[in-house]
């Protein structure tokens, strides 16, 4: 990406007429691109950006660009003026980022210089490929993790107006690590917390503002502190804490506004900024680390940047670690171009997505039919289809729009163009649509919901580049060659979407799944579809919203409508595991509105089975009794031809099938450890058919297809591009790859991105519904996608993966809550779908023969022992099964095409005759003895004195016979188990109108009127004789009748003395009458007769009663069956759900094939059951081809349940295992046992090893079954030997250290437990511990079992650890459990001797004899060198060595230099740092478990912990060999140990806040044992990352107080103090770790300093005790402890010492050497941790960070070291004075009376953070030239932290705060120029903002001052400026700086200032004293007044100087013309008023 930035010209020279009107053109490698033009201008300013896309290729050394300015004309071409020629060699070779050009000369068409210069900026983005520049570290802007894409302009637009250059959008670009980044979440309601940081804003706009930030997240809102200034600094975190689904989360909005607090509200909002929080959570680390946001006008879309906000965000998840924020040192190095959040080159620009809405089909009714009604019984015609007044509502990022509403049409047609304004790219994924029905009175009901997915229907390309690239991406949308531009914008349609929701059918009652017409859930049936297009203009805006479209697209969009005729043929094979008979059941399949049984709107369809009632299995289940006759579904429907779209799903599906299978046998071969030969062949395989498969089965063209829209064409690039990177990755895989297991993630994010392209957007064929009906109930129901059962004539692979193939459905309940715990059905049926114009292609896959028959049943009833007509009430004579319809035979027609084979005849149907004793073989017949009374008299018999238990009339017991095939058991008796007396009576009361007693009671009132027995008599099935058929003799009525004693579904075949009603079923056979083959039952559409006649044909007929009731019912007939032998081989489960309260489950296995199950036998207390069985099933029945069934077997399916004494078995899990076919048993394969997933309510609990096979039986005989497994018992089979795993004998050798922090069992305590380990149906016993509160320690620790384990890793079963409590009386409950499912950890080699069977050092030197260890660690010191050490304090503390070892070399000072040592900071805890193994190496914590988890969601509850460990290795199988040496020996003592502790807390980072103002107030408190420490005084105010530099001290007695729990709590002072969060360390794990963890070793051993040794033991003897674990010879000294021997391996101490700076704080050699030599040994350094805090609040969630470390010290080994002083820094105290001396160039504001331009000018400052403390001058009045004279001193006196650079700033939020916050703001000064008024509010002229770190270098005269001093600071210049200096270096400083002011968006001068500046330390002040103003002590320097011009006051109180500056200087030659012209007027009239008197004096002469 090239940006070249326009800035400026100069002097171009002037046209001959008038001003010229300036233009730049910049010309790059032809393409060229203009500035705007600017009107009449010498000195033009554009400052406009240019940007290049540079197409993915980097700059040459030769690149130039030409620059050419013309003069504008609007007519003709444009004039030129001057032109340069810039090369970019620099920025080619990589030695810059951008090139500034200034004054750059332009030359005329000659060449000659015409005088003129322009100014320009030349940035450049080299792509993510281009090889890096080696002179350094990194020559990519910003990483190629951002994704620098880049947009071009509007590029071309490519078939159907989409930008074939396509736009980048953030949201396209890593689909896949997106998709990897969020299916790890599962999907149910779960804490996440959202941060956000706002650290501060940038160049916002406006003058003297006061800025505010509101951010906004899932509704809630924070604002952050009113700060003042354009550049405010906020530093601020806001926590939103939720708990939702991460898929709604994801959706929502975080938005960032800013507002101006000063001006009104109305036009306070200066900019906003919205994302999604997905778009975070998809970032690396779910978070944004420290980006520029760029704001926006949200309402002008044509404005330019509001200014930028500089953020951090996280969304932290459960379990996840927010990542530590980097500070950066300086923040005027932030290069806000390259670190905005949408880089520069990926501008978000405007961009209009235009949704047009065509129309809408089968809308299904959603308004009441009572107007209807009422129109129709007042003989209107109704219309009930269209009762729905549809619009149609589209929503994208927050933005809401809706079409017209249309009444009353269920088929609207909308027409509307919806113009959705975004920004793209957009951070927002989907479109909305929702069809909504509009209501007048109510709220609008959703009718259905789907979504356009823009990642779906766009693409940026880079997810083809990714591959090119390697690592990093290639910055531009397309590929390097023309061709292969795969990038392009939303698009998509005209096509159909479907909306699916609840089921069609209205009722005025609530729907109660409301839920799924909003698109929550999966629907559960189609509600309709809707015609749209989609399509994306980039910059631009709409004129309307909403518009209408012009009819020539809806002309065009007509061919997209064009149907084709589709059949569906469903052949239903069985139906099984049916939980509970009841009313029959049928099945319905329906495709869109097609075949839906209850809807009217459409032709009858063959589209139900018929009705059945099941049978009992004989076990556990119901299933359908088909037998030889399958139903069969017919449905024929009408859609658009998408074969195009689907066949490239189903082939790229097909490729994934068989990829994923070899996947899946090569992960098995990685588990089950095969040798690497194998291995390699597996993948081999693998590869060379995954190349193959992509090169034998290409995507079909599509050149002449139908419907072809632009998606299709870019899809096909996008996927033939995709596909062909994948081909030539596994290529270069089988080539290069050298490890083969390093390759599977390879290979899986194969399958995800194959996966993806078999995403089809636009899929307008609606899914296949099987709905379970029970009567005419919808029960149960599957989607079945459509193309999964299409048939293609494009090839094999491009059918869908079931078409014409069984496949097994498990239906599911609607809005299943128990997420299917329950399976409803499950059904086998194989489905094909096809053009009418293929379907005789059906042929070739149907199997058996389809049959086709009329049917029809004849009723009568019984009245007065005669059958007749008569008493038939609400049934018709002849009728359909139901007995609603009235049926004639005469009036059945055969379907046109079709005509009858035979007559009628009497066909009783089998399926619908409820025998109850089906399928049982033992059987209970019942029946109840009735008698009343008149209340207080005698019992008499009942009118009806036997009934069934509803109360129906019954036989008499006598009348009962034994039915054939069964014996009778017993004799009637009565049922006496029950709530009755002792004679078997329950007694009731009858309540009008009922005849019977609704309820009973088992004790005799005087008012009991009526009371009932039950007389029982059991039978059983009697044993077949050998030989004799096993067919069941239909006997029953020789006429075909089946009776019932009541009108419902109950009949039976067997006539009984209660039986009132009759019927009989007639069939009549039709056959087609032209075509063969089973393709011709799509030709049955259609009702075949009704009989209207007795309402006149014109009247209509309620359509639903004619609907579906009569089409003509088809099955499929198999002539043959084959005999199956199963074996199902059980082995075990492990990990299985506790559910009973003792914390185990007693489980056992249910298997169900087909429509026969089994139950393994039930074990006892178990979570890892090993049943070791084999079920056989001996007969099973299976219709059709044995090589289909090969293909495609039926699954077995095993479900787990926990047996229970009390109450019903509860379900653990189901797990579905295809079962090996054997079509001939002589086969010599076996099955292996493989590990199928169990899964409960859609979440993984556990896992089965299970194998079976499915044998086909001979005709002859059975003689070549496999051998019967050898048996355990009656009826129990083993698994045999082959498929039984293998066995080893194997030792388990058992650490049982102790228990920790046992929970009460059942309220008491457990005081005296023992250890019980179970492995492979071994146990072992520990002995009792005696006393848990003396010492939780085992007495004897070590516990040995020898055990059969299998070989193969995959099989062995876990170890489990049980707690048994030794109670009184005998009790010993199990208190808790555990169980270890991997063994693998714990294997080892028995003969290698390692250290870790020894114990730690510290352990290892307590248990042997102790001999009296003396330490010197108080030498004796000079006086001089300790007052040295103070002097050093200063200077350098604990804090300089914490700021050294995280790198802030800002904060260490000299520290460094000097030598010393750092520590280790570690980002984790300790237990979490790899290298120490969680610091269990000497044993491991097990968590104990208890209880049945009641909610389902959480675990079970933690009850305890055990610390212990195992070995596991194999033992010779002959036992004469001596077996191996024993693993765990020289075990420490295991006695309590008293203990220092000392706790050194540094500092917490990110508290959640707990206060309403966003803040905490945290403190510490501690507990150990018994002792709790409490710092509550020493709380920190308002602070999210407080400081706390604290030290606490406790002692304790490990292990009973191993747990040191520090808690970080919030003060509050009247309510309760809340705590944030808390951390548990296990001290004990420190104590006995062999890593040495109690005490970290430093890196240098020092006697003195800060770094002072705090060890009980030297080095030396650290080392000693060292070897003596490792069991090697002591370590050997020479040389004075210069070098030394250890472990065989020499040491020096020069080889460490080197290069070290050598300080006198150091130690003897010997011990530094020693020390150098363990810091060798991997033992842990001296360190602080980074601990998480959670809070049981939630969880699973950080609460923020701590960090500490702990240091533990044994009382038996004397004293420690002096502790660390870790108190926090404080801050220095220092003053600024500033002395404003004078202003010059000032904005004359002020127009005199007298018209002259003046302002009274005086300054204001202020630091921010102390705007409290703002300081003025005195005003200098009248300042006619700008110049302004003031001689004024500001002093401010601040507290700084020098390390930091930052301002510590004190003070109370609000008057009402309890406390002063601390804020550390960056020390700045701000200085203003103001015009003082008297009258009106003071006129504000100029501002400048000045750095403290950081001064602007001043001029050093006025005339040398602009606003381009500060351009730099603007625009954040990334290259650090040399005039930069810190004022606290330089102490003082003078000279003049510019005041800008903002006028019409830019900023203008509006004067200088000319200032010293002066830092002066808290201490040299009294030296050098100085006072505000010019007060006294007037000194350093001494002020004078200033010497003002005389014309410089204030008018209103000089009035003689008003006068005589004001009047006389202005008008001065006024008063003196007036006065002579006085004189002169006076003159004139003395000399008229006197003349005549002259002259009559004259010419009388009186006195002459």
């Amino acid at each position: 990406m090239l940006r070249v930035k326009v800035e400026s010209a100069k002097d171009l020279p002037k046209k001959t007429f008038g001003t010229p009107d300036p233009i730049v053109s910049v010309i790059f490698k032809g393409e060229k691109k203009k500035t705007k033009s600017i009107d009449s201008e010498l000195n033009p300013v554009w400052n406009e950006v240019l940007e290049f896309d540079l197409k993915g290729a980097g700059l040459d050394s030769s690149s130039y660009i030409d620059v050419v300015v013309k003069d504008y004309e609007t007519i003709g071409p444009h004039k030129f003026i001057g032109s340069t020629k810039i090369y970019l060699n620099d920025l080619a070779s990589g030695q810059m980022k951008s090139l500034p050009s200034k004054n750059v000369p332009l030359d005329n068409e000659s060449g000659q210089n015409i005088g003129a210069t322009i100014n320009m900026v030349i940035g450049y983005t080299p792509p993510g490929n281009a090889a890096p520049n080696p002179n350094e570290g990194d020559s990519t802007v910003d990483g190629g993790e951002e994704g620098d894409e880049t947009v071009t302009d509007g590029g071309q637009s490519g078939s159907g107006g989409i930008s074939s250059s396509g736009a980048q959008s953030a949201n396209l670009r890593k689909r896949l690590n997106r998709a990897n980044s969020r299916h790890r979440l599962v999907d149910k309601p779960q804490d996440f917390q959202i941060r956000v940081r706002i650290i501060e804003a940038r160049q916002l706009s406006g003058n003297n503002i006061k800025p505010v930030v509101k951010v906004n997240v899932c509704g809630d809102t924070h604002r952050t502190r009113i700060k003042r200034g354009n550049n405010p600094f906020f530093d601020e975190m806001f926590f939103y804490n939720v708990h939702m689904l991460p898929s709604e989360l994801f959706d929502k909005h975080i938005s960032f506004r800013i507002y101006n607090s000063y001006s009104l509200r109305a036009d306070s909002l200066m900019g906003e900024f919205k994302l999604d929080v997905g778009y975070v959570y998809d970032e690396p680390a779910h978070c944004v680390m420290r980006k520029w946001l760029l704001l926006n006008d949200p309402d002008d879309s044509s404005s330019g940047a509001k200014g930028y906000l500089k953020v951090s965000l996280f969304v932290v998840g459960t379990g996840d670690e927010p990542p530590a924020e980097k500070r950066e040192s300086n923040s005027d190095e932030d290069d806000i171009e390259s670190n905005l959040l949408l880089p520069a080159g990926v501008t978000m620009r405007w961009a209009t997505l235009s949704l047009k809405v065509f129309r809408a089909e089968d809308v299904p009714q959603m308004d009441d039919a009572f107007t209807q009604s009422v129109k129709e019984f007042f003989g209107g015609e109704a219309n009930k289809k269209n009762l729905v007044d549809p619009f149609l509502e589209a929503s994208f990022a927050g933005k809401k729009l809706c079409t017209k509403i249309i009444e009353k049409n269920a088929n609207p047609e909308w027409n509307q163009l919806l113009n959705l304004q975004v920004k793209f790219p957009s951070m927002c994924e989907r479109v909305k649509l929702t069809v909504f029905d509009w209501d007048r009175m109510t709220g609008n009901d959703a009718i259905g919901t789907t979504y356009l997915n823009l990642a779906k229907i766009a693409s940026s390309g880079g997810e083809i580049e990714e591959e090119h690239a390697g690592s990093v991406e290639i910055p531009s949308f397309e590929a390097n060659t023309g061709n292969s531009e795969v990038g392009f914008l939303p698009v998509f349609g005209p096509c159909y979407v479907n909306l699916y929701g609840s089921p069609r059918e209205f009722s005025g009652l609530p729907d109660p799944y409301e839920d799924l017409n909003h698109g929550k859930g999966e629907g559960v049936a189609y509600r309709g579809r809707v015609l749209v297009q989609l399509s994306t203009k980039l910059e631009g805006k709409a004129d309307k919203t909403v518009d209408s479209i012009h009819s020539d697209d809806i002309l065009v969009v007509q061919k997209y409508q064009r149907r084709r005729k589709y059949c569906l043929c469903a052949v239903f094979h069985s139906s099984t595991m049916i939980q509970e008979p009841g009313e029959p059941i049928q099945f319905e399949v329906s495709i869109g509105n097609y075949g839906n049984k209850l809807d009217s709107t459409c032709k009858p369809l063959a589209s139900t089975t018929q009705y059945s009632c099941a049978v009992f299995d004989g076990n556990h289940y119901y299933y359908l009794p088909w037998a030889d006759t399958k139903p069969v579904v017919v449905v024929i429907s009408f859609w658009e031809d998408i074969s195009h779209r689907l066949d490239s799903v189903n082939i790229i599906l097909y490729i994934t099938h068989r990829l994923q299978s070899n996947l899946e046998a090569f992960k098995i071969a990685i588990l089950a450890k095969v040798s690497d030969n194998e291995l390699v062949e597996v993948w081999l395989k693998l590869l060379s058919q995954l190349t193959e498969d992509l090169e034998s089965y290409p995507m079909p063209e599509l050149e002449g297809r139908p419907n072809l829209t632009s998606l299709d064409i870019q899809m096909k690039k996008l996927r033939d591009s995709s596909l062909t990177l994948i081909q030539a990755g596994a290529r270069r895989m089988r080539e290069e790859a050298r490890e083969i297991r390093d390759t599977l993630s390879d290979i899986e994010c194969w399958v995800d991105k194959l996966k993806m392209l078999a995403e089809e957007s636009q899929n307008s064929i609606p899914d296949v519904i099987i709905w379970m009906m029970r009567g005419e109930k919808r029960v149960a129901y599957s989607r079945i996608p459509a193309h999964q059962i299409l048939y293609s004539t494009y090839s094999e692979q491009a059918c869908g993966q079931h078409c014409g193939k069984m496949q097994t459905v498990f239906l599911q309940y609607p809005m299943d809550k128990n997420k299917g715990q329950k399976v409803p059905a499950q059904v086998r049926v194989s489905m094909w779908l096809g053009l009418a114009a293929h379907e005789k292609k059906f042929n070739s896959f149907a199997e058996g023969t389809f049959t086709v028959f009329a049917e029809l049943y004849e009723n009568q009833a019984k009245v007065l022992g005669n059958w007749g007509t008569t008493g038939l009430v609400g049934r018709y004579k002849y009728s359909d099964v139901t007995g609603n319809l009235k049926l004639k035979k005469e009036y059945f027609m055969p379907p046109k095409g079709w005509e009858w084979e035979g007559e009628w005849y009497i066909d009783p149907e089998k399926a619908l005759l409820t025998e109850a004793d089906a399928g049982h073989t033992e059987f209970m017949d019942e029946v109840f003895q009735n008698e009343t009374r008149f209340p207080g008299r005698d019992w008499k018999a009942a009118p009806e004195p036997y009934t069934d238990v509803n109360g129906e009339k019954n036989q008499y017991p006598g009348e009962f016979d034994c039915p054939p095939g069964w014996v009778w058991e017993d004799e009637w008796t009565v049922d006496e188990n029950r709530a009755v007396d002792d004679l078997g009576w329950e007694y009731g009361v009858t309540i009008p109108p009922d005849d019977k007693p609704r309820s009973w009671v088992s004790t005799e009132k005087v008012y009991h009127i009526h009371r009932r027995r039950r007389l029982v008599r059991p039978r059983k099935r009697a044993a077949v004789p050998a030989g004799s058929a096993v067919e069941r003799q239909t006997q029953g009525d020789p006429e075909g009748w089946e009776f019932s004693s009541l009108i419902g579904w109950k009949f039976h075949k067997k006539l009984r003395s209660s039986d009132m009603i009759r019927r009989r079923r007639y069939r009549r056979k039709m056959a087609p009458e032209d075509r063969l083959g089973a393709s011709a039952i799509f030709k049955l559409e259609g009702a075949m007769g009704v009989d209207t006649d007795e309402k006149e044909s014109d009247s209509k007929v309620d359509a639903t009663k004619l609907f579906g009731a009569n089409t003509p019912t088809v099955s499929c007939y198999f002539d043959s069956s084959h005999m199956y032998h199963l074996r199902v081989y059980v082995y075990q489960a492990r990990n299985l759900a506790s559910m009973d309260k003792d914390s185990f489950s007693d489980p056992y296995a249910h298997v169900s094939f087909l429509h026969l199950s089994k139950t393994t036998e039930k074990l006892k207390s178990t979570l890892n059951p090993t049943w070791d069985q084999t079920l056989i099933f001996n007969d099973v029945q299976i219709y059709g081809d044995p090589r289909n069934i090969a293909n495609c077997p039926p699954d077995v399916v095993l479900e787990f349940k926990d047996s229970d004494q009390v109450g019903k078995d509860e379900l653990l899990g189901r797990s579905v295992c295809a079962p090996m076919v054997k079509l001939n048993p002589g086969m010599d394969q076996t099955p292996r046992l493989l590990w199928c997933p169990i899964i409960h309510k859609g979440q993984k609990a556990g896992e089965a090893l299970v194998a079976a096979e499915l044998i086909l039986k001979d005709k002859s005989g059975e003689s070549d079954l496999p051998l019967v497994p050898p048996k355990r018992a009656e009826n129990l089979y083993m698994v045999p030997q082959g498929i039984r795993p293998v066995v080893q004998l194997t030792a388990v050798e058992i650490l049982a250290w102790g228990l920790r922090n046992m929970k009460p069992f059942q309220l008491a305590s457990v005081s005296s437990p023992s250890l019980v380990v179970e492995c492979g149906g071994q146990l072992v016993q520990s002995a009792v511990i005696k006393n848990m509160k003396k010492n939780p320690n085992f007495p004897s620790s070590v516990l040995f079992i020898k055990v059969l384990l299998p070989r193969d890793e995959m099989y062995t079963p876990p170890i489990v650890l049980k707690i048994i409590d030794h109670r009184p009386f005998g009790r010993k409950p199990v208190v808790g459990q555990c169980t270890i499912t991997s063994l693998v950890d714990f294997r080892c080699d028995p003969y290698v001797i390692t250290a870790e069977g020894a114990m730690s050092s510290k352990m290892a030197l307590m248990a042997s004899p102790t001999k009296h260890v003396s330490i010197h660690m108080g030498e004796s010191r000079p006086l001089l060198e300790a007052k040295q050490e103070e002097k050093e304090k200063e200077t350098v503390d604990w804090w300089s060595k914490f700021y050294a070892s995280i790198g802030d070399q800002e904060k260490c000072g000299p520290y460094l230099k000097k030598g010393y040592d750092t520590l280790k900071v570690y980002d984790c805890e300790l237990e979490d740092v790899p290298d120490f193994k969680g610091l269990t190496d000497f044993c491991c914590t097990f968590k104990l478990l208890r209880g049945k988890n009641e909610n389902g969601d959480e675990d079970p509850s933690v009850v305890g912990e055990l610390k212990g460990s195992f070995k596991v290795y194999p033992l010779p199988d002959d036992p004469g060999v001596a077996p191996p040496p024993r693993q765990f020996r020289e075990l420490p003592d295991s006695g309590p140990q008293e203990c220092m502790v000392r706790v050194y807390v540094v500092r917490a980072m990110d508290l959640q806040p707990k206060d309403n103002n966003g803040k905490c107030d945290p403190y510490i408190k501690m507990s150990l044992g018994k002792n709790k420490i409490d710092d509550r005084d020493n709380y920190l105010p308002n602070a999210l990352s407080p400081v706390f530099g604290r030290m606490f001290e406790m002692t304790c007695f490990l292990p009973q107080d191993k747990d040191l729990k520090i808690s970080v709590y919030d003060f509050d002072l009247l309510s309760r103090d809340e705590k944030v969060g808390e951390t548990v360390i296990d001290l004990e794990n420190r104590f006995l770790s062999r890593y040495n963890s109690y005490c970290g070793l430093p890196q240098t051993y020092c006697i003195s300093g800060i770094n002072k040794w705090r060890d009980q033991l030297k080095p030396s003897q650290l080392l000693e005790n060292l070897a003596r674990l490792k069991g090697v010879s002591k370590p050997r000294t020479e040389d004075n402890g210069t070098s030394l021997t250890f472990n065989g391996k020499q040491y020096t101490l020069a080889q460490f010492e080197n290069n070290m700076e050598i300080h006198p704080h150091l130690g003897p050699a010997r011990e530094r050497l020693c020390l150098h030599v363990l810091r060798k040994q991997g033992l842990v350094p001296e360190h602080v941790e980074t601990r998480t805090l959670y809070s049981s609040f939630q969880p699973n969630l950080s609460q923020g960070r701590l960090q500490v470390w702990v240091d533990v010290f044994p009382k038996s080994m004397g004293l420690p070291g002096p502790p660390f002083d870790i108190t926090r820094r404080k801050p220095k105290k220092y003053i600024l004075r500033a002395i404003i001396w004078n202003t010059a160039d000032v904005t004359l504001d002020e127009t005199s009376i007298t018209g002259e331009n003046m302002s009274d000018i005086y300054v204001k400052g202020w630091m921010p953070g102390m705007e409290e403390d703002k300081q003025k001058t005195d005003v200098h009045y009248r300042s006619l030239d700008g110049d302004g004279m003031f001689n004024w001193r500001f002093i401010f006196d601040f507290e700084y932290l020098p390390a930091e650079q930052l301002c510590l700033v004190s003070k109370k939020e609000h008057f009402w705060s309890l406390d002063k916050s601390e804020f550390r703001i960056p020390p700045k000064l701000i200085v203003q120029i103001w015009d003082n008024d008297k009258f009106s509010l003071d006129d504000y002229l100029g501002t400048v903002e000045l750095d403290l770190r950081n001064l602007v270098a001043p001029a050093k005269s006025s005339e040398k001052c602009s606003l381009d001093m500060m351009e730099d600071l603007e625009i954040g210049a990334p290259q650090k400026r040399e005039n930069a200096k810190s004022l606290f270096a330089q102490q003082a400083v003078r000279g003049w700086w510019p005041c800008s002011i903002e006028q019409d968006g830019n900023r203008v001068l509006g004067g200088k200032v000319e200032m010293t500046l002066e830092i002066v330390a808290e201490t040299d002040a009294d030296e050098k004293p100085a006072g505000k103003g010019r007060d006294e002590p007037n000194m350093n320097p001494k002020l004078d007044p200033p010497k003002r011009p005389d014309t410089s006051f204030f008018w209103f109180t000089n009035p003689c100087k008003t006068m005589k500056f004001i009047v006389w200087r202005r008008f001065k030659w006024l008063f003196i013309g007036l006065i002579i012209l006085i004189i002169v007027v006076l003159f004139l009239a003395i000399l008229l008023y006197s003349l005549p008197n002259y002259i009559s004096m004259k010419i009388v002469k009186p006195f002459s």
